[in-house]
């Protein structure tokens, strides 16, 4: 008998799951929350009024995480569809009682948080379409009809956050839910004709352009005119990326020193504490710290792969695939966004970046995927 079978044998049935949990997950969670404390303490010069305020967050989503993570798959698969029709229903809601912030309304004041809907619905669209496909026998994936209804289950969320607007969270929705589909085993037919569509619909957003069905907002576009030309209005629109350059290049190898950096000292760089938290970790500790949040982030990705790789059970299989998929968009969204690649389109850093409904949802997705990996069943252990 191994010791972990030992410890299993010997310890109460209730404190078995604690044994099982993916600890090495949490440590590196943990990890990168502390990389975030650091640094909101840095940006504000003081634990007031960033850092204190994210230290509490993320010890709430913690112990969010852990009740998560003890309760049965079963659970959240049973009521996945009821989480996503709350998840609707929270976002209709933003369009009539929502606050407004920054020319967008996504936000819900519930007195001691600010609830941003559509970071419930990233979560709740791949519950319910884990919940889906574990529903649909596998010979009937790629039917026609069947391929239909999870196009609804996507298109409704990403239809309500757009009119928020809120183009980056409708595009993290839409690369979510397709990417499971994919993950899912539906016929790489559909995609290659998403594909050409997706093209078509590029066409066309550009000819909407000035037009009476325009289909994004003026300073939608002004964020596309500054990702293919900043240096056009560096004082104006390119603002934001010309600054985020300059720290980004500003702390070399190792940087500034913590604290130290110019860029954000001096409020040069916008949104400091939130989208672009990423360039003051650059400026104040190069490339030697960036490289280390990046590597703790694919450890996150490795740590996720590997429990969902394991699973003999589609939902929890599934579950976990998506929801490190999720993951993945976040902060590659991020990275690519603050260095230029991609559009600036609003996504914060995960558990670095400052930000209340961002933090707690996302540790209840890390509680989902140790869910299934704390119920997985394990032969006669």
């Amino acid at each position: 008998m191994s010791y972990l079978e030992y410890r299993v044998k010997t310890v109460p049935s209730g404190w078995k799951k604690v044994i099982f949990i993916n600890w090495g997950l949490i440590a590196l969670i943990i990890g990168a929350a502390c990389s975030g404390f650091a640094m909101l303490y840095s940006v504000g010069g003081s634990w007031e009024p960033w850092a204190l305020a994210h230290i509490q967050r993320f010890s709430v989503g913690l112990f969010v995480m852990f009740i998560i993570a003890m309760t049965p798959i079963w659970i959240w698969r049973n009521i996945s569809v009821p989480i996503y029709i709350v998840a609707l229903l929270l976002l209709l809601l933003v369009e009539f009682l929502g606050n407004t912030g920054m020319g967008a309304q996504r936000w819900i004041n519930l007195g001691f948080i600010n609830l941003q809907p559509s970071e419930v619905a990233k979560v709740a669209l791949v519950m319910l379409m884990a919940a889906y496909y574990d529903w649909l026998p596998t010979d009937k994936v790629s039917k026609p009809l069947w391929v239909l209804v999870p196009i609804i289950f996507i298109s409704v969320p990403v239809l309500l956050v757009l009119q928020q607007p809120d183009l980056g969270t409708s595009i993290l929705l839409l690369l979510s839910g397709v990417t499971l589909m994919f993950l899912a085993g539906v016929h790489w037919i559909y995609f290659g004709t998403v594909i050409a569509l997706t093209g078509g619909f590029v066409v066309a957003l550009f000819k909407s352009r000035g037009t009476d069905w325009q289909l994004l907002q003026d300073y939608q576009f002004l964020r596309i005119d500054t990702f293919l030309d900043p240096d056009k209005d560096p004082l104006g629109a390119g603002y934001h990326i010309t600054q985020s350059k300059i720290a980004l290049g500003s702390g070399g190898w190792t940087g500034r020193g913590f604290m130290e950096g110019t860029q954000s000292r001096l409020n040069f760089l916008p949104e400091k504490h939130t989208d672009f938290i990423f360039t003051t970790i650059a400026e104040e500790f190069g490339f030697i710290g960036t490289i280390s949040i990046l590597a703790i982030y694919v450890g996150i990705i490795i740590f996720c792969l590997h429990s969902a790789l394991r699973h003999k059970e589609r939902f929890a299989s599934l579950l976990s695939l998506g929801l490190t998929v999720t993951f993945f968009l976040f902060f590659a969204v991020n990275m690519s966004m603050v260095m230029g690649l991609a559009p600036v389109v609003g996504v914060p850093l995960p558990l670095i970046s400052y930000g209340g409904s961002a933090m707690l949802v996302l540790m209840g997705a890390f509680g989902l995927i140790q869910s299934a990996h704390v119920h997985r069943p394990r032969g006669n252990i």
